[in-house]
């Protein structure tokens, strides 16, 4: 199948109705500035591109917010289990990007979009959420050229320093995402 667009992306995920029902658990929180990234959607679009009829099985679930008045890492456990009780069998991770800067050894970042910006790849700075009505609404800070090229790339923010590159580097090879998406290119640029 082709994927050509934004459209395309939002199209195949309502027609999804386990990413559907994983969005509605999520969207239950009502967190602040939430978004379901990565993975989750990057795999969602490397599974149709390469005609798969199962989707590949993803290690977690990541759900990411920004809320800066309350940085409590039990908070998010608390939501992980609410999570939990709701879809037992999702392998759910819960973060607030209001305090993972730390753990970065980065500047704060502003938002989840922002958060989401500086990951290390350009097919996994992707969010998706529900908003008002049960409308699809997607973030893609670098574009979705990248995911509907099966290309990765470092992020910006990636390439301006050897240590983040070193990061990039190492999940390539730790991701190994090659061997289960067999079209997939890698660049250092």
């Amino acid at each position: 199948m082709q994927l050509q667009n934004e459209k395309d992306i939002y199209d195949i995920i309502q027609q999804d109705t386990t990413m559907m029902e994983i969005l509605k658990a999520a969207h239950t929180l009502d967190l602040p500035d939430w978004w379901i990234c990565a993975g989750f959607v990057r795999s969602k679009i490397w599974d149709v591109l390469h005609d798969f009829t199962q989707p590949t099985i993803i290690d977690d679930v990541d759900l990411v917010y920004f809320d800066k008045f309350t940085t409590d890492e039990a908070m998010e456990k608390e939501y992980e289990n609410r999570l939990k009780q709701l879809l037992p069998s999702v392998p759910w991770s819960v973060k607030n990007e209001a305090r993972m800067h730390l753990r970065n050894g980065i500047d704060p970042y502003t938002s989840t979009v922002d958060a989401i910006s500086k990951f290390p790849e350009t097919v996994t700075a992707l969010g998706v959420k529900l908003i008002r009505n049960g409308e699809l609404r997607l973030t893609a800070p670098h574009g979705v050229e990248d995911v509907l090229n099966l290309t990765v790339r470092p992020t910006p923010d990636c390439k301006c320093s050897d240590a983040q590159m070193k990061i990039y580097y190492k999940r390539i090879k730790s991701k190994n995402w090659k061997a289960t998406w067999n079209k997939v290119t890698y660049l250092d640029a």
